[in-house]
């Protein structure tokens, strides 16, 4: 099989909005490979195959909070299978996904947990992701990311 260096290279991106108090869609961690603003307002960011990123979405009206939502995605290669999720191009590998506020916060003591380690999120295991999303799904005690179970994940990444 030959392979052209001449297709396109797959890029997901992700549409970022900031309105104060009323939609507020951004980023948690992630490393895009472009940045492009499209107003005061909005910007899109762009990931190559294989990058994972922690995307919020909050929204609000006069009365309070209308959603909350963190997802975990990595984005996928040409030819892959994903899911879709609003205001990601075309959509990506969703390794976590929380709704309500109370969970989305747990998810984001769980990113700052593994910062404190100074772990990079990005380089956590994916397997890690899947864990913390189906322990907040049973209402059940999450493990902790430990740095001992990051380098077995880099090593078992590195034989691949």
């Amino acid at each position: 099989m030959v392979i052209s260096r001449d297709l396109p290279v797959l890029l997901t991106t992700v549409e970022l909005t900031w309105i104060e108090k009323r939609v507020e869609r951004w980023l948690r961690f992630g490393r895009p490979v472009a940045d492009t603003i499209l107003d005061r307002q909005r910007r899109v960011l762009s990931f190559a195959s294989g990058s994972v990123f922690a995307f919020v979405r909050w929204a609000a009206n006069d009365y309070g909070t209308v959603e909350s939502h963190i997802d975990i995605v990595r984005t996928v290669g040409s030819g892959e299978d994903y899911q879709t999720v609003p205001c990601v191009q075309p959509g990506g590998e969703v390794l976590l996904h929380q709704s309500s506020w109370p969970r989305v916060q747990r998810v984001l003591e769980a990113i700052d947990a593994v910062e404190a380690q100074d772990i990079d999120p990005v380089e956590v295991s994916p397997d890690y992701w899947r864990h913390l999303h189906h322990r907040l799904e049973a209402r059940q005690q999450p493990d902790a990311y430990t740095k001992a179970r990051h380098r077995a994940w880099l090593l078992r990444r590195a034989l691949h």
